[in-house]
């Protein structure tokens, strides 16, 4: 029992904790065109990281594979407002929990009208995480945010732990169900010996 609690515990820590050093963001559609436009939707995310307000859209909202796609992130000093103007590097990896592949350099760019742009198109469907980083006085910055490329998985990490800890727990019952009955079935085996031990004792004595 300490095992399965320690598995869920385990389990609820690699749901609900993040890398220390990164800023994970969720992205919400927005469509800041009217309904006539040719522009796909993007989605847009605000937040902040550090002394600086962070603001990109990702285009087209839901990416497809060999279909291009951009991302347009915007940075401006929380106190003067002033955007950034030094080198942002943009980097890929693949979130497949089954997957170990290296994060991959997609480019590095200078600020374009104080907007960083930057061009992707990916090959194969899948959970995708894009870090941004750039450094401020020596200080390094980095924001991580998921893409999604085609269909978005059946479960997500949090569905793939409840999974596993309900099969642990099936097997866990099933074990100690089979234990139970063997014991029961040793218990009874030995009534078994010891009432025809008595019978024969009393046969014998008589």
């Amino acid at each position: 029992m300490k095992y399965v609690m320690g598995l869920i515990l385990a389990a609820t820590i690699l749901c609900w904790c993040e890398p220390g050093q990164a800023h994970h963001v969720l992205g919400r559609p927005a469509y800041s065109l009217n309904e006539d436009s040719n522009t796909p939707p993007s989605r847009q995310v605000e937040t902040q990281i550090g002394e600086y307000l962070v603001s990109y859209m990702v285009f087209p909202a839901f990416p497809r594979p060999n279909v291009s796609g951009r991302i347009n992130l915007y940075l401006t000093h929380q106190d003067t407002g002033v955007p950034l103007a030094g080198e942002v590097t943009f980097k890929v990896r693949n979130d497949s929990w089954l997957v170990t592949e290296e994060t991959e350099i997609i480019g590095t760019q200078l600020p374009d009208d104080s907007v960083y742009r930057q061009g992707f198109i990916f090959s194969e469907e899948g959970d995708y995480t894009i870090t941004a980083t750039f450094e401020v006085d020596g200080e390094p910055y980095t924001i991580d945010f998921p893409l999604t490329v085609g269909s978005p998985a059946p479960i997500g990490l949090l569905g793939t732990a409840v999974a596993i800890i309900a099969a642990v727990l099936l097997g866990v019952s099933i074990v100690q169900r089979k234990r139970l009955t063997g014991a029961k079935v040793r218990k009874a085996k030995h009534e078994s010996s010891t009432d025809a031990r008595s019978l024969d004792d009393s046969r014998g004595s008589s």
